[in-house]
């Protein structure tokens, strides 16, 4: 039962327990870089310049990272605080995620457009030209789109600039709004003062650790890694264009594996006190599981861009083209990762 993780335990109880006090340090290191980054994006603009960028994946990521491990140790914390921070931080943190999201998705999509109505196999020798002729210019590739291709990439383009274009307004909005200013007070005291449960001075924050890793254990034994380790099996093809304007089900318990997995990375910096030992197998699972959502999320794209009224066959075709093909790259990062994951997990120091 995960309940049996989270009795305290005594520091005389087990030689080398992890005090709450480690928990307290990662969360005031957390909110110093959060006030950092926040300063970092006041002094760059929020005009999407590079150094803006870097600030608000700075913000990002010190915001996970505290959400995380209210989420993981709350047991060892003020609990009205954690449950009315949590929330807070989850929403500044996926509002600054959807601009990159937008744009990192359009990339794809194009990506993929060019790769998939590209040149014959063998493009030099059907025109003639030598092998060791250069490449032209990136720009020249578009010339062999075909006409549904170049369409439906237009489209993406439209609806996808849109949508990111939106998503940097709200940004915005939330970075000047009273909500997300209350969330930095509530930092900036964070970096002085962690509100710490009564009692927790005599607990181990290693049995929430380990519950944490458990419920990760526990999750991907619920996935089909028997199917996923068969190349080629076309699971994720089932559903294909559907109607259905819902999120592909069969890709939510993996997001889920995705959450427990970097909520697990979370509570081993806590423990570590730091930055733990890189273990190759959680970072070869985690890239594995960015990818099969960063696909997941681009089939859908290109979906809801072929459910379009009134555009042409060839630009449905196309973007049909694209989805099956961004389903077959869900199927290849599900074999990526139960094949890392079956692996001994192999540190390095």
């Amino acid at each position: 039962m995960a309940q049996q993780h989270l009795e305290p335990t005594h520091p005389t109880a087990a030689a080398g327990s992890v005090p709450a006090d480690a928990l307290a340090g990662y969360l005031r290191a957390q909110a110093t870089e959060f006030l950092r980054a926040l300063r970092l994006h006041r002094e760059t603009g929020a005009n999407g310049t590079e150094g803006s960028g870097d600030a608000a994946r700075a913000l990002r990521r010190a915001a996970r990272r505290i959400s995380g491990s209210l989420h993981t140790f709350q047991p060892l914390l003020d609990s009205d605080w954690a449950e009315s921070m949590r929330p807070e931080l989850a929403w500044l943190s996926g509002t600054l995620a959807l601009e990159h999201a937008y744009a990192s998705r359009l990339e794809r999509l194009l990506q993929a457009l060019h790769r998939l109505s590209g040149p014959a196999a063998f493009p030099a020798q059907s025109r003639g030209a030598r092998v060791t002729d250069p490449p032209g210019p990136a720009a020249a590739d578009r010339g062999h789109l075909t006409v549904g291709a170049a369409k439906a990439g237009a489209l993406l383009d439209r609806q996808l600039t849109l949508a990111r274009t939106r998503a940097h307004s709200t940004a915005l909005q939330a970075l000047g709004s009273s909500r997300f200013h209350a969330v930095a007070d509530k930092v900036a005291v964070l970096a002085s003062d962690v509100p710490l449960a009564a009692g927790a001075d005599a607990a181990d924050c290693r049995p929430l650790a380990a519950a944490a890793e458990d419920r990760l254990t526990d999750a991907v034994a619920a996935l089909p890694l028997v199917t996923a380790g068969s190349p080629y099996n076309a699971e994720a093809l089932v559903h294909g264009l559907s109607p259905d304007p819902a999120p592909h089900p069969q890709d939510a318990p993996w997001h889920q594996v995705r959450l427990l997995l970097r909520l697990h990375r979370y509570a081993r910096e806590v423990v570590a006190g730091g930055e733990p030992p890189v273990d190759v197998r959680t970072l070869a699972a985690g890239e594995a599981l960015d990818r099969h959502r960063d696909a997941s999320e681009a089939a859908a794209a290109a979906a809801q861009a072929a459910r379009t009224p009134r555009i042409a066959p060839a630009t449905a075709y196309a973007l049909g083209v694209l989805h099956a093909d961004q389903r077959h790259e869900v199927e290849a990062a599900r074999y990526a990762f139960q094949h890392c994951w079956r692996k001994e997990a192999v540190g390095t120091p």
